[in-house]
């Protein structure tokens, strides 16, 4: 059985909406404002769907999807923009998957921490 994508939140520029899963209603205010203004922005900067989800190994990842006419989309600058906020955005985005693992898929704090150690050196 494959598991599902788990929507945080998303912006659409068609319908002029925004959306935030329920299910993190646990999050601070702030952070859900800070997750919003950002959904929001990246949607009037670019345009398109964006939605913020957490893959079955509790990574956040970025998905932008764009109706076939939509020729204002801005390609490029949704690429950058992702880069942009995956940099100014890092501890938020770090937390968010933290709090993700923890209370979600039920993986005590150490081995998330111990799973970010074994990443990092991966990556050296």
């Amino acid at each position: 059985m494959e598991k599902e994508m788990v929507v945080l939140c998303g912006a659409n520029s068609y319908e002029q909406k925004y959306y935030f899963n329920k299910d993190f209603a646990k999050l601070p205010e702030g952070i859900q404002q800070e997750l919003q203004v950002m959904c929001v922005l990246f949607t009037e900067d670019v345009g398109g769907v964006l939605t913020l989800e957490f893959s079955p190994e509790g990574v956040l990842e970025f998905k932008v999807q764009v109706d076939e006419q939509d020729y204002l989309f801005d390609e490029i600058g949704s690429e950058l923009k992702i880069r942009q906020y995956q940099r100014e955005k890092k501890e938020l985005l770090e937390a968010l998957e933290m709090f993700y693992r923890v209370f979600f898929m039920g993986i005590e704090e150490t081995e998330v921490e111990k799973m970010k150690m074994n990443l990092t050196e991966m990556g050296e």
